[in-house]
């Protein structure tokens, strides 16, 4: 008997419940959710930086690690390494090792730099992601194409450094805006957002 009297009940529930209408206003989504999120207009490379950059890939061109280790040397306070070491020598164990200081930097170049205010100097920094603040590169944080480029150039290995707090861990290279370059750094130790 109580199934008998429950069947009505719930068919005049359901029959007594209007369908919501939704409005054109309710099928539009909030103009904030949909917006591209503006970024500042990127100041383009000093003529000084510009010349550096030109008198790097001149000789990269050439396929000349010694000529690209004595231009490192010209520029006070270069860093190639940070333990100090000889510019040259660290960038032949690289080449050992399977890594091209020479083409690296080239690639390095072709991509998106960032500039960032170190003491009284401003340095432009390749890639972007080398400028950035370690909570700033965590994945999640970042644009879907952004992400495939940094996994592009640090793997997972560094993607697993960079959970874990550290500064970007790849290849970086920065020149001052008065053209001094400043370091070209393959290996992980002190970053400039130490500095």
């Amino acid at each position: 008997m109580f199934k008998w009297v429950c069947v009505p009940l719930l068919v005049c529930l359901v029959g007594c419940s209007q369908p919501e209408t939704l409005t054109p206003e309710r099928l539009i989504p909030d103009p904030s959710l949909t917006e591209i999120p503006k970024k500042a207009p990127l100041l383009p490379l000093t003529e000084a930086a510009s010349q550096t950059q030109a008198e790097i890939l001149a000789i990269t061109a050439r396929d000349s690690l010694r000529r690209f280790a004595r231009l490192a040397e010209t520029y006070t306070g270069f860093a190639s390494n940070f333990e100090g070491g000889d510019h040259f020598n660290h960038w032949s164990l690289l080449r050992r090792t399977g890594v091209d200081p020479l083409r690296e930097i080239e690639a390095l170049f072709e991509g998106p730099y960032a500039l960032r205010e170190i003491g009284s100097e401003v340095w432009y920094i390749w890639p972007d992601f080398a400028a950035r603040a370690p909570e700033d590169l965590i994945p999640e944080r970042l644009s879907f194409q952004d992400r495939a480029r940094l996994l592009s150039l640090v793997g997972e290995e560094g993607i697993a450094l960079i959970r874990q707090g550290r500064a970007y861990p790849g290849l970086r290279t920065a020149i001052s805006r008065d053209g001094r370059w400043v370091y070209y750094l393959h290996d992980t130790g002190e970053s400039e957002t130490s500095e």
